[in-house]
């Protein structure tokens, strides 16, 4: 068997026939194995749900605990025959409880990466290389321009800001799983131990996120503080929340994107944001081809993002590439 016989696209995402199942189907179907909790990858309604433990129990937090007729863990390296292909979990590194999903019959393997990032993350496990002879990648930063800087470096423009602007309350822009609760992390160990003031939409995530053993110390909610209070201090909020009605109750708020795009200036400009911090939970275009290299796939596959730059650059590299332009992938926010 080929490993182009495992997966092939449909009108509702990624399919493995020999298996009989989807991955991150972008529509509800019978069978769905999930990489991870963000929307664009585990929508609800499909009848069952496999992902790891803490995948199901984000959805079910985002969902409902009926989201999914059924569901069933996967536990970090356990195979499991379906159909008439073997399946694993591998760590992806993007967000908690983030996978790889491996697929593997007639000696052939394909590896559905899923979102991912191969730089160090204090709440999830990191990404491991599976070596594989099909590799389907995301391409969300996949162009020479995006090389993403320590998050320490970015941690620092923070603390500079905050030095030289101690009377104004720092908001930042982040998606509500796993943005928010990897800078709760790095603030920690930097040895911030102030409370973290939060907006209402983090809260659900983050109690899931301690409920699930990571420690991200003291959190509040920014509606039960006085506005002076708030002076001086690091709010967290979606980034669509920083420049809407809901931040005129923070005291002279600075605006602060917490993204991967805020290497793009124009994006900073259009979200009217002061300081720029560039930290992803995507791999830069570096990792990506640090990481098709070392899976050591023959045939790559690249969605969700610069498709044709990162299949133009694998096929330099002698491998056979192509575009799969799955509808339904995009930003967490």
């Amino acid at each position: 068997m080929k490993a182009t016989d495992l997966l092939e696209v449909r009108d509702a995402g990624l399919y493995c026939p020999p298996g009989g199942f989807w991955i991150d189907p972008v529509q509800p179907v019978d069978r769905a194995l999930v990489t991870h909790g963000h929307g664009d990858h585990c929508r609800p309604g499909s009848a069952h749900l496999m992902a790891t433990a803490e995948t199901i129990a984000i959805a079910q937090t985002r969902y409902g605990a009926d989201a999914f007729a059924a569901t069933q863990v996967a536990e970090p390296g356990e195979v499991m025959r379906i159909g008439d292909v073997d399946v694993h979990f591998a760590p992806a590194g993007h967000v908690l409880g983030s996978a790889q999903i491996v697929v593997e019959a007639g000696g052939a393997r394909a590896v559905v990466s899923g979102d991912y990032k191969r730089a160090a993350d204090p709440t999830c496990a990191g990404f491991e290389p599976v070596a594989c002879d099909l590799f389907v990648t995301e391409a969300t930063f996949g162009l020479p321009v995006f090389r993403h800087p320590p998050v320490q470096d970015e941690l620092d423009k923070l603390f500079a800001s905050i030095a030289a602007f101690p009377e104004r309350c720092h908001v930042l822009g982040v998606y509500a799983l796993g943005k928010a609760q990897r800078i709760m992390a790095e603030l920690r160990a930097r040895g911030y131990d102030r409370p973290v003031w939060i907006h209402g939409a983090l809260s659900k995530l983050t109690e899931l996120y301690g409920e699930l053993g990571v420690d991200l110390g003291p959190v509040r909610q920014v509606m039960a503080a006085d506005k002076a209070e708030l002076a001086g201090e690091i709010v967290l909020a979606p980034p669509s929340a920083i420049q809407d009605r809901w931040a005129r109750r923070l005291p002279d708020a600075l605006p602060v994107g917490v993204s991967g795009w805020m290497q793009v200036r124009a994006r900073a400009r259009q979200r009217r944001v002061e300081l720029p911090l560039i930290v992803s939970d995507h791999c830069d275009w570096d990792a990506l081809c640090a990481t098709i290299r070392e899976v050591g796939a023959e045939t790559v596959w690249v969605t969700h993002g610069a498709e044709e730059a990162l299949v133009h650059w694998c096929r330099e590299q002698g491998l056979e590439a192509d575009p799969l332009a799955i509808a339904g992938r995009g930003d967490e926010d």
